[in-house]
């Protein structure tokens, strides 16, 4: 093998091994990626089914039901214009209460209930994630004080 013949098979290993580590990364990039969606676009089907993503918006009041004998609990969960029910079986966080803003990690079912693994409750009263901002209607009468802090 001329050196030149080497050189080439050297570059050639080299560039396959890079795409295939490009190829890797992004594929395991993809898998581990949660989308945020609201309501609004999980009722106008954006949402994918089956694949875990990321809901946020404000716990309607009046919504929250209890299961008495376990740890499930299901709510409605609004960004204003749609509502979405969530279903959770575990401790919810202390922060968690009706018409608080919340963020749920978990998937979407075929019958439209939102099953999360995760509920995570905002700590500050005034941070709203600039995607439920947008979409919150002023003066919702069913949504409370939204970023109010209440004293």
């Amino acid at each position: 093998m001329t050196p030149r013949q080497r050189r080439t098979l050297i570059l050639a290993l080299l560039l396959t091994g890079i795409a295939l580590a490009a190829y890797f990364g992004l594929s395991a990039f993809q898998k581990n990626l949660l989308y945020f969606m609201t309501p609004s676009q999980i009722m106008s089907g954006e949402a994918p089914k089956g694949h875990p993503f990321r809901v946020g918006g404000l716990v309607v009041k009046g919504s929250v039901e209890r299961s008495p004998e376990t740890l499930a609990v299901q709510f409605d969960l609004t960004d204003g214009p749609s509502t979405v029910r969530i279903s959770y079986t575990g401790i919810l966080p202390d922060l968690f209460r009706e018409g608080q803003g919340i963020i749920a990690v978990g998937t979407l079912r075929e019958d439209g209930l939102f099953e999360a693994s995760e509920v995570l409750a905002k700590h500050d009263e005034n941070y709203m994630p600039p995607e439920i901002k947008d979409t919150l209607k002023p003066g919702a009468p069913s949504l409370g004080p939204v970023g109010s802090r209440n004293r």
